[in-house]
């Protein structure tokens, strides 16, 4: 009797550490009791939710261009833009950042979809006055709310740039071969990820935290993900103060990074490969940057992509890896590409269709 107690009693003890373990804590919500202050000015969703946001360049009203650029993954509104000051005058350019939803100081969003963040970005356009129509610039895994704005909203879009994006070996559109492929060329830590966090992502919080075994080569900080354009970028950007970088995870992990995976590599609602141009009488352009030593974004992906989508201009780095954001000159010719037309004079090589 005794021994069939202690084995009820051990198994329990199981299934509640099980739980502990599989269950990510509450987000500390700011300007909750307990919770990061609020620093931030911000605005209130139709859905009671707060999404704070960043304004940088010239005055709103003065603007000739305004564009709402979308942070990626383990980032924030604050991310480092080297655009000068004679860039920003020169285009006239007024630009918002914000922290998606559970990021900085932006409320979490249990609910979050593809779809809910095209949402978000235009009810803060919409809140913020920016007019009928807006350019957009998404960056990493920050490109899928954009993917979302020209699936939902196109209509409201004078130009948008997808900035090394995120793909999702899932989309249906993909030869089942490529993907493959190109899915076993990461670290068998990154497959896991990914792969949780499609199928299980229930089990998404457990293994970004566990301790067991690597569970992530970005957030690990791994060398090989880094090509040598990164780490010369790495070097100049730990020079140039980020007080507010602590606040990018302040409100928990699960909410910002790991909702962002299970978002972005889930099941969506659309595949981008079948979407229609957004500007089919050239009333505004499509661009996407892919950087061909870019360890996190396959080139070979990107390509069958942009050829699958003829109407977006297609831009290939040949000597670049992921943060070309962060390079002066190659953030440069994104916005002059976007917003002047201007073609890409900085190492650009773009692949035809």
């Amino acid at each position: 009797m005794m021994g069939v107690a202690a084995l009820v009693v051990g198994l329990g003890v199981l299934v509640w550490a099980y739980h502990q373990a599989v269950k990510p804590p509450p987000p500390k919500i700011c300007g909750s009791p307990n919770g990061p202050p609020v620093t931030s000015p911000r605005i209130k969703l139709s859905d009671g939710r707060y999404l704070a946001y960043k304004e940088r360049g010239v005055p709103k009203e003065q603007a000739k261009y305004k564009v709402i650029l979308v942070h990626g993954f383990d980032s924030s509104k604050d991310l480092y833009l080297p655009l000068s000051q004679n860039l920003i005058d020169e285009l006239g350019l007024y630009l918002v950042t914000f922290d998606r939803a559970g990021y900085g100081e932006s409320d979490p969003n249990p609910k979050r979809l593809v779809k809910s963040e095209a949402f978000d970005l235009q009810e803060l356009a919409d809140q913020l006055e920016l007019g009928p129509k807006f350019h957009v610039i998404g960056v990493s895994i920050g490109t899928y709310p954009i993917w979302a704005c020209l699936k939902y909203i196109p209509h409201r879009l004078a130009g948008a740039a997808l900035v090394v994006p995120v793909i999702n070996y899932w989309w249906p559109s993909f030869p089942s071969n490529l993907s493959s492929r190109n899915y076993k060329k990461q670290l068998a830590r990154d497959q896991w990820k990914l792969g949780i966090a499609h199928h299980i992502p229930g089990l998404t919080y457990w293994w970004l935290t566990q301790k067991w075994f690597p569970s992530s080569s970005i957030l690990d900080r791994h060398p090989t993900i880094f090509s040598k354009q990164d780490v010369e970028i790495i070097q100049t950007m730990s020079k140039i103060p980020m007080p507010d970088e602590h606040k990018i995870r302040q409100q928990g992990v699960y909410e910002s990074l790991h909702r962002d995976l299970m978002v972005h590599f889930g099941k969506w609602d659309f595949d981008p490969m079948e979407l229609k141009n957004p500007f089919p009488n050239n009333e505004g352009s499509v661009h996407l940057w892919q950087a061909y030593h870019d360890q996190m974004v396959p080139f070979e992906m990107q390509r069958y992509l942009a050829q699958k989508l003829p109407w977006i201009q297609y831009h290939e780095l040949p000597h670049s890896g992921h943060l070309i954001i962060h390079h002066n000159k190659l953030c440069e010719a994104i916005f002059r590409s976007l917003l002047l037309g201007e073609e890409c004079s900085v190492a650009c090589n773009g692949v035809p269709h």
